[in-house]
């Protein structure tokens, strides 16, 4: 899926970078074209100009002529071009070549005749590949002829330019194009993987209860005969699945949910020193049981804005993990305090510390340091991260340490109220 997201999202590119470029190469070629057109023009009316006024086409620049008098223009644009005057009945009586043409007297006379017929000032010559403009002055008629080929020259070049620019062009933007992609799409593709991960995990605990449960309930049918006192050893291990399983599904539609930004969040300014007491007292017989000890350094009037219920699942989350990994006889930790004006809330337990290399993926879900020992404590892998989604809806940073000689604590920094 991710290579056929990443083959769309070049086709796409490509398709619009070639857009753009159609447009700016043609809007070049229509401008040579005009640019070709306007030197045709010029050339011809520079030509009929100068033969009106019987200037040689190949005069000196700077030297007077006919008395002194200076031709009209300083030069002819890079066009073979001639120019004839006519008489009354279209016979050529004046002839005059420009620079870079060469024009017989006979070749002449039927390019004038074929303009004569077309019966149009100016125009086109077929098959011929020249432009003709027709001028009267003063009684007296001119003809100036052209060579088109300049147009299909510029035209050409501009052409084969175009092309060499265009494949240099797309091949780069394809290039960066598969940079882009690999770049853009990696968040996807993270995102993708994770969700498959996510998936596999998710059905592989599920597995586990339904597996106990089907065993007890094939045991139980096997015998019909024996009343529920009898089976009730069966029945309590189908419960005690089912109230997992059932936990298992809760923490995982509190995830999807958080996933989705559709999570209930009733914000309210909570007194958060009181609501760590009170979740800190309630948690006394877990860790009275796990042979544990709690201790707590909390600041007094601290608020922040949140939601009651996630903070208190917050600490809960916290507080359990802390007892788990605590080992026997050890200690956890409870501190709320201020870190420049911020509150701040952290769990440390004096357990074994947590290895380097398992410290960065500790809030990916399912994700167990010890997969045999939270299995017997009844984990999932999920505590930490709907820990990390809860202080991230309260605009909060959750982060763990950890080392031999300090023990580990986990922390969360929420804003300032």
């Amino acid at each position: 899926m991710i290579q056929k997201l990443r083959r769309k999202f070049i086709a796409t590119n490509m398709f619009l970078v070639s857009l753009v470029l159609l447009a700016v190469f043609s809007i070049q070629a229509f401008s040579t074209y005009r640019h070709a057109l306007e030197q045709i023009v010029q050339a011809q009316s520079m030509a009929l100009r100068w033969i009106s006024l019987e200037f040689p086409f190949g005069f000196e620049f700077g030297r007077d002529h006919r008395g002194g008098g200076q031709p009209p223009e300083r030069g002819f644009p890079a066009v073979p071009v001639f120019a004839v005057e006519i008489d009354a009945q279209g016979q050529i009586i004046a002839l005059r070549e420009g620079p870079g043409s060469t024009v017989t007297q006979e070749t002449a006379q039927e390019l004038v005749t074929a303009a004569l017929s077309r019966k149009s000032s100016r125009g086109n010559l077929p098959g011929l590949s020249l432009s003709y403009l027709s001028h009267w002055e003063n009684d007296r008629h001119f003809f100036a002829f052209a060579d088109n080929q300049i147009i299909l020259i510029s035209l050409r070049n501009q052409l084969l330019t175009s092309l060499l620019i265009c494949t240099l062009a797309l091949i780069g933007f394809y290039l960066i194009s598969r940079f882009l992609s690999r770049l853009s799409l990696r968040p996807v593709e993270q995102a993708w993987e994770q969700q498959r991960q996510f998936v596999a995990d998710a059905s592989h605990e599920l597995k586990t209860p339904i597996t106990v449960i089907l065993a007890n309930t094939g045991i139980l049918r096997s015998h019909p005969a024996d009343s529920v006192a009898e089976q009730v050893k069966w029945i309590d291990y189908i419960q005690d699945e089912a109230v997992r399983m059932k936990g298992l599904v809760d923490d995982l539609l509190f995830l999807a949910k958080s996933d989705a930004a559709r999570l209930p969040f009733h914000p309210a300014v909570i007194r958060l020193d009181q609501l760590v007491i009170a979740t800190l007292l309630s948690f006394e017989p877990v860790a009275f049981e796990a042979g544990v000890a709690l201790k707590e350094d909390i600041s007094p009037d601290i608020s922040v804005l949140g939601d009651e219920d996630q903070l208190r699942r917050l600490v809960v989350i916290l507080l359990d993990n802390g007892v788990k990994y605590a080992g026997s006889q050890g200690i956890v930790t409870l501190r709320l305090d201020r870190l420049q004006d911020r509150p701040r809330l952290s769990v440390h337990n004096t357990g074994p510390a947590i290895p380097p290399e398992h410290l960065p993926h500790l809030f990916e879900r399912f994700y167990r340091t010890d997969v045999a020992r939270d299995r017997s404590q009844g984990g999932y892998g999920l505590g930490l991260s709907i820990a990390k989604s809860i202080a991230e809806g309260h605009q909060g940073k959750l982060t763990v340490t950890s080392s031999p000689a300090e023990g580990t604590t986990f922390s969360i920094l929420f804003p300032k109220k």
